[in-house]
């Protein structure tokens, strides 16, 4: 999958916030002032909002298990894709297929739906997940803005 690695971008912004709750908002405010120059639909722009909003709140949840951790979160456009790498340091993904897999939750403990990969894959056109146990998990996402004009 094309990420912010091996694609030269039109814009892109890096972010970094702490694993705290109330930044999952901060979180999404970016992503929406990132996409508003390509003059997203209402429907894309909730689909983007949404996308981030699960991928930070896994890490922030799962990754650090509430605990204090750094999220970074890295935007890039090209033409009228967006790509979102949502990139933690955290305890790491052991079965990224079984935890991608709708109602699969690692945190029994806590009221979860384990719909967070469902929603991030229903929501963007690529979702691919990377993780190293121990070292952390990189979400890559992209999202294909249409063209109205």
């Amino acid at each position: 999958m094309e990420n912010l690695d091996n694609v030269i971008y039109d814009n892109e912004v890096y972010v970094e916030f702490m694993s705290d709750s109330v930044n999952e908002g901060l979180a999404r405010m970016v992503v929406s002032a990132f996409a508003l120059p390509l003059n997203p639909s209402l429907e894309e722009m909730a689909d983007l909002k949404t996308a981030v909003s699960e991928a930070v709140t896994n890490a922030i949840i799962h990754a650090y298990m509430e605990k204090e951790g750094i999220i970074k979160m890295r935007l890039g456009r090209k033409n009228s894709d967006i790509f979102i790498d949502v990139i933690d340091e955290g305890c790491g993904i052991k079965d990224i297929k079984k935890a991608m897999e709708p109602l699969f939750t690692t945190r029994d403990d806590i009221d979860r739906s384990g719909m967070g990969f469902a929603f991030m894959e229903a929501f963007t056109d690529r979702l691919d997940v990377e993780s190293e146990v121990g070292k952390g998990t990189v979400i890559h996402m992209q999202k294909a803005i249409s063209d109205k004009e």
